[in-house]
């Protein structure tokens, strides 16, 4: 069994997404960040009295996004800080994971080890590609290997494939099939699908191409809403969601508590009918 489903052993768990503020050191920070790690806090606080069934850490703020390989520590500082006190107000009773922008695979491995996290969500992990941060090559022989180093065995790492906000011409040739079972063979631990940008919806008919290429689960990752998610419902293992769960719809802004509550009672309704 993969390290995401034993995890989650709930049918169809829905991971919440925590955008924090702007980071020391990005240039949109705003030079509080005491306040950063609070309303990260607050906000895994509303997740967990929604039902939600897993979360997601991310320094989606840190706009223009720069590799790894020119992250200063600061960003790696932050990121265990944010992560540590979010597990504190969540305890065990959910999966926590962490990804940080752009391509910080090892930084979150480093990151989970560090503060007792589940599973990161990594990008770049086969094929590499053009992102909107500059060319991406694939890490996915670095990162399992850092992995086992570090001890870190039992932290999930899923994997974003033919990734959104990129251009995969110099894979055009690579099918989407292809793709999964290459991270598959690279001991992915469950694939990412999105839309092409943040908030667009993910390709039903993409989704329903992989249910036979691979074991792995298939999760959404972009574009679920209240009014679409039974078209996924029997089709993907997990969600993760961002933008609907903020006000407007827009990951920019502030998470929207009624939304949250509405749709995780949608989701419960739907693993009742489903026993």
């Amino acid at each position: 069994m993969s390290r995401f489903k034993m995890l989650f052993t709930q049918k169809f768990p829905i991971i919440g997404m925590i955008h924090v503020d702007p980071l020391p050191g990005t240039p949109l920070y705003a030079g509080n960040f005491d306040a950063v790690v609070k309303k990260a806090t607050l906000e895994a606080d509303i997740f967990l009295q929604s039902g939600i069934d897993g979360l997601i850490i991310e320094n989606m703020n840190d706009i223009p996004y720069v590799q790894s390989r020119c992250f200063t520590p600061e960003t790696t500082a932050c990121m265990s800080k944010i992560s540590m006190t979010v597990k504190e107000v969540i305890r065990d009773n959910i999966p926590c994971g962490v990804q940080i922008l752009a391509c910080g695979n090892r930084e979150a491995l480093a990151v989970s080890k560090a503060c007792n996290l589940n599973f990161i969500r990594a990008e770049g992990f086969i094929f590499s590609h053009v992102a909107d941060e500059g060319l991406t090559n694939a890490d996915a022989g670095q990162i399992i290997r850092y992995r086992k180093l570090i001890d870190a065995q039992h932290i999930g790492i899923i994997t974003d494939i033919k990734k959104k906000h990129s251009s995969h011409a110099i894979t055009s040739d690579v099918s989407l099939a292809d793709t999964a079972r290459a991270a598959e063979f690279f001991c992915s631990d469950g694939i990412v699908l999105t839309g092409k940008a943040t908030g667009i919806e993910t390709n039903v008919e993409d989704l329903q191409s992989l249910i036979n290429t691979v074991t792995l689960p298939l999760i959404i990752g972009s574009g679920v809403t209240l009014h679409n998610i039974e078209n996924y419902w029997n089709c993907a293992d997990a969600a993760i969601i961002g933008s609907y769960f903020k006000h407007d719809g827009d990951w920019k802004n502030d998470l929207c508590e009624s939304k949250i509550y509405s749709f995780m009672q949608k989701i419960k309704l739907f693993r009742n009918q489903a026993k």
